[in-house]
């Protein structure tokens, strides 16, 4: 069992199958070293957490919406890695995008949800850069997305 592997078990999670673009896309590209992963939603397999944060969604089921991206993107990076996930060098950038109500401003806290999982599972490699931005709406009314830059070897 690989590093990342025993780690994702230690922690209790295990990995969906990675989630099948539903437009024109792909779900991860990889120039060089850098692997770029499309938006990954707040989805699992009970349909995940939709809503508007700050009217629908709370800010701990916000931050648990982002986790569950976290959770998308690594199986994601598993695809990208031909599955070895020790593979993964650097979680270089994470960009969070929550479908907030007017008056919700807390994106970052929201945001931590995933960027807390990728240093749990990478260790220091999981430290990134990071954007977070409250958005009108998200595709099929999901609560959170997050994209991600990832260097593998």
């Amino acid at each position: 069992m690989s590093k990342i592997e025993a780690k994702l078990a230690e922690l209790g999670l295990v990995l969906p199958q990675p989630v099948a673009p539903i437009a024109n896309y792909v779900p991860f590209v990889q120039s060089g070293a850098l692997v770029h992963i499309s938006g990954q939603v707040s989805l699992d397999a009970g349909g995940g957490i939709t809503g508007v944060v700050g009217v629908d969604v709370d800010l701990e089921q916000a931050k648990s919406a982002a986790r569950l991206c976290g959770i998308n993107l690594i199986a994601q990076m598993k695809a990208a890695c031909g599955g070895d996930l020790d593979r993964v060098r650097r979680v270089v950038k994470l960009g969070g995008f929550v479908q907030a109500g007017s008056d919700f401003f807390d994106i970052p806290q929201v945001v931590n949800g995933c960027s807390d999982l990728m240093v749990e599972v990478f260790g220091d490699a999981g430290r990134h850069a990071r954007s977070a931005v409250g958005v009108y709406r998200l595709p099929r009314n999901f609560a959170v997305e997050v994209d991600a830059v990832v260097e593998i070897g």
